[in-house]
């Protein structure tokens, strides 16, 4: 996850009177995903290890009977294309959560987009901080670390994802984030080579996700980028900007 964020969750949910019980599930995941560099195996050792072990557990010790999520009307579009598997689409491709997992899965937001959602939320008179978040992938920052993913790398995209969420925040931009490179790059560190951390930058103008278009930043905000994150990240020694849409670019990288 981000930094603090399961405990702004936690704030969002009090703040509703919900108790929220945090689960650390962190090396169960990095266990699961340790050797594998390719997306769609990433992301199908996200799905088994979040529905059938962490969750399941907590199906089996609670006995409870239902898992609601948020799952939208893109995610569905982009797994049955096959663009991307979404960690949390079954049914639409003939799966079933009972059978699978031993629990349904209810998922009122079905029918909606991004921008449905933000409607609903707003009309339901929920917090703005709930529904006007920037959106955050289901496999959360292992969707934007290139290659294998371990725990020095989510630590690594942390920091460059906080840098990069501190600067844009006032954009208006549909979503913004930090991707980590797989190989190291060289690059120079008091008058000698170095090979370091590459980070690219995306920042996206948006409505439902479908399509997107890289924000027109300026160049100096880039360089307020560049500079922050070399500072604020160890061992980057170059920081780059996506340029292009969606398609045939996606919004994330993995």
């Amino acid at each position: 996850m981000r930094e603090a964020e399961s405990d702004q969750v936690v704030s969002f949910f009090q703040k509703l009177a919900v108790p929220v019980e945090v689960i650390d599930a962190r090396d169960e995941f990095f266990i699961a995903l340790k050797g594998i560099t390719d997306p769609e195996e990433k992301r199908e050792a996200i799905t088994q290890t979040f529905y059938r072990n962490v969750f399941g557990r907590i199906v089996r010790k609670s006995g409870a009977k239902c898992l609601p999520q948020g799952t939208i009307l893109t995610d569905i579009d982009e797994t049955v294309a096959g663009i991307k598997r979404q960690h949390n689409v079954f049914e639409q491709l003939g799966i079933d959560p009972q059978e699978a997992f031993g629990y349904r899965i209810i998922e009122p937001l079905l029918q909606l987009r991004k921008d449905g959602v933000r409607r609903v939320g707003k009309a339901l008179g929920l917090p703005s901080e709930l529904f006007d978040r920037i959106p955050f992938p289901g496999p959360a920052l292992s969707a934007r670390v290139i290659g294998e993913v371990t725990p020095e790398r989510i630590a690594t995209v942390r920091r460059a994802t906080a840098v990069i969420e501190r600067l844009l925040k006032g954009t208006g931009a549909f979503q913004y984030m930090a991707i980590l490179h797989e190989d190291r790059v060289t690059g120079v560190h008091d008058g000698k080579r170095d090979f370091g951390y590459q980070i690219e930058v995306r920042c996206w103008d948006s409505v439902d996700a479908r399509t997107a278009t890289p924000t027109r930043l300026s160049f100096e905000k880039l360089e307020n980028l560049a500079r922050e994150i070399i500072h604020d990240v160890p061992g980057t020694v170059s920081v780059t900007y996506n340029i292009a849409p969606k398609p045939p670019s996606t919004i994330e990288a993995i």
